[in-house]
């Protein structure tokens, strides 16, 4: 079963405001204001997670170096969230901003860990919600897909293309490489065909 990733993002939201986020700016800002110093806390927390995401990409670490840097760095970062919330969440009103911005991440905290425990996996599902977005324009037409196992097919075709999309590869030579091997791929090791596995060199022969 795949690992639920949470919407990281979403603890931001309840410290901070965003110019685009209307509909948050009221009970964020009276969150800033009855209890800016600690809101403001747990906020550079978070930034800081992101920070170390962010110094990992411009390195351009593997998978299993980006799991090690998150065990290193991240790990004790999200421990002092943690620890920080459970110090500080009775001496702040259950139902103030700050308590649902509290109360929010407790319930949450397994969802929050998720992605420490495989470098592969985004901190957040920001590139799976842009990615699925446009998928929405022909929403209606999935309705007729001809059976279950087609819609099926369909979205794992468009989960190969928006893998290919995110990291650049072009969709048409992935899918000539993959139709000229699958037949001499044993199929314990389809998984080296997937877009992530296979080296953008290999698409240039």
């Amino acid at each position: 079963m795949p690992a639920k990733l949470f919407k990281n993002r979403y603890i931001r939201k309840k410290y901070i405001t965003k110019e685009d986020e209307k509909a948050n700016q009221n009970k964020i800002k009276a969150a800033l204001k009855n209890n800016k110093e600690r809101a403001f806390h747990e906020l550079s927390l978070i930034q800081l997670l992101y920070a170390i995401e962010a110094m990992a990409r411009d390195q351009n670490l593997s998978h299993e170096q980006r799991h090690a840097l998150r065990l290193e760095k991240s790990l004790p970062v999200i421990n002092e969230i943690g620890t920080y919330i459970n110090k500080h969440k009775g001496s702040v009103m259950p139902r103030s901003p700050l308590g649902n911005a509290f109360e929010y991440c407790k319930n949450r905290w397994t969802s929050l860990q998720n992605y420490l425990t495989n470098g592969m996996l985004e901190i957040d599902s920001n590139l799976v919600e842009n990615a699925i977005r446009p998928l929405a324009l022909g929403r209606k037409n999935y309705l007729i897909a001809g059976s279950h196992d087609a819609a099926k097919n369909i979205a794992m075709f468009y989960s190969f293309f928006g893998t290919c999309k995110n990291l650049e590869i072009d969709p048409q030579k992935w899918l000539k490489y993959v139709m000229e091997n699958i037949h001499t791929t044993p199929s314990e090791n389809f998984k080296e065909l997937l877009p992530q596995f296979i080296g953008k060199s290999l698409l240039q022969e």
